[in-house]
């Protein structure tokens, strides 16, 4: 069962050797990885480029212009020929044994569309938090707050078809799970930490507040809730987000994910 492993470039080459090594590290063999290069302006290409010369299971595309993450992933997802497509971003990492876990239990239990447990690392790679998962998710349930992390993801494109992301918000990610989920029962989790998200200390309150608002016109604009429906899940949205991030201990006791 191939996979294809979806990696968008445009910025963090710092990191995208031991990105692309964590990828390639992987036990399931019969995978290829698709690296699209956003018109990156640091050494992103360079460092793609060389890994690509060297594997043959990489596969490097350029964007004519810088377009963002959705339409990178899109062209990439295009491109796949893999039954399942999953991803991970340039400055993340998978564990060893990441994508055979997974696509051993969508395999063995008829699963269209998985996601794992993952740690919280800093810039310098340390591991500060691991966000814990639910066993399974249904639409209403997503529509509280998205814990589905990108860099854990895997989806079955025999059963789904290949899923585009929405190129007309900044919550491309969470759109994109919200359309898988309106057309299956549930989402199902593996409770095991098996990828690693890096966090930066500069993001502000004002990126927080932007985020907010962009999760509000989702609501609205592309799910098409009503204001009594999107304030309801916003307001979950809103207070999960608070508790997480002002009160983390409390909040992992209370099994708020």
């Amino acid at each position: 069962m191939k996979v294809s492993i979806i990696t968008a470039l445009n910025k963090y080459y710092s990191y995208l050797e031991t990105t692309i090594q964590s990828e390639l590290s992987q036990p399931e063999h019969n995978c290829e990885m698709i690296m699209v290069d956003d018109c990156s302006k640091d050494n992103s290409l360079e460092v793609a480029r060389l890994y690509a010369e060297q594997d043959k299971r990489i596969k490097l595309l350029q964007l004519e212009q810088n377009s963002g993450a959705a339409v990178a992933r899109n062209k990439a997802i295009e491109a796949a020929i893999g039954r399942y497509i999953a991803f991970l971003d340039s400055d993340d990492l998978w564990k060893p044994d990441k994508l055979a876990r997974q696509v051993d239990f969508m395999f063995n239990n008829n699963v269209a569309f998985s996601y794992t447990s993952y740690e919280k690392i800093n810039q310098t790679g340390d591991v500060f938090g691991v966000v814990g998962v639910p066993d399974k998710l249904s639409y209403k349930k997503l529509l509280k707050t998205n814990v589905i992390g990108c860099l854990t993801v895997a989806y079955d494109t025999k059963v789904l078809g290949k899923i585009y992301m929405p190129t007309n918000t900044r919550r491309e990610d969470y759109a994109t799970w919200l359309n898988i989920l309106k057309n299956i029962d549930c989402a199902y989790g593996l409770p095991m930490p098996l990828a690693q998200y890096r966090v930066y200390a500069n993001q502000t309150s004002g990126k927080k507040a932007s985020m907010a608002r962009e999760n509000w016109r989702l609501y609205r604009d592309l799910e098409k809730l009503s204001i009594l429906q999107a304030s309801y899940y916003f307001s979950h949205y809103a207070f999960k987000g608070v508790l997480r991030t002002k009160f983390p201990r409390l909040a992992e006791r209370l099994g708020v994910l």
